[in-house]
């Protein structure tokens, strides 16, 4: 005997906005001024912590797997500037060498568009620790880093 099955259907929700895919003027990003940037494994690793950062600012994923940082870098600089942000807050996991990445581009754009207020934030074994620009900046120094472990 024949079972007549239905054709699957596979439909692609995405839970989440990619920062490279958003208008950089958006009309959502223009209400709020505020923007979360969170590295996309953020989302399926900790989303209970994303939750909480999401309240008032817009979440905007990005992967710098995905996408190189300059693309990235283009793009936030430029909704900075032409929608005047208040607040730029990133979100990643610590110890991913991508993300490290993501915050030192926000800190170039810091650089090319200052007044924005920002803030950086990693996940470290489920804790959210706040990370100042000054320790962002050097860790793009591993002189300076070596010098830091050498003389503890």
């Amino acid at each position: 005997m024949y079972l007549r099955r239905k054709p699957l259907r596979v439909i692609v929700i995405f839970e989440f906005r990619r920062l490279i895919d958003t208008n950089a003027c958006s009309r959502v990003i223009r209400g709020k001024r505020k923007i979360l940037i969170y590295g996309t494994c953020v989302k399926d690793e900790h989303p209970e912590v994303l939750k909480k950062f999401i309240e008032d600012r817009v979440p905007l994923a990005v992967c710098l797997e995905w996408e190189h940082m300059n693309m990235v870098g283009f793009k936030l600089a430029t909704m900075m500037k032409s929608c005047m942000l208040e607040e730029v807050t990133v979100l990643t996991v610590d110890g991913s060498p991508h993300c490290v990445q993501l915050h030192m581009m926000v800190e170039e754009c810091r650089k090319l568009i200052p007044g924005t207020r920002i803030n950086h934030y990693v996940i470290h074994k489920g804790e959210v620790i706040e990370i100042s620009d000054k320790a962002v900046k050097t860790a793009r120094y591993l002189s300076k880093v070596e010098k830091l472990i050498r003389t503890r």
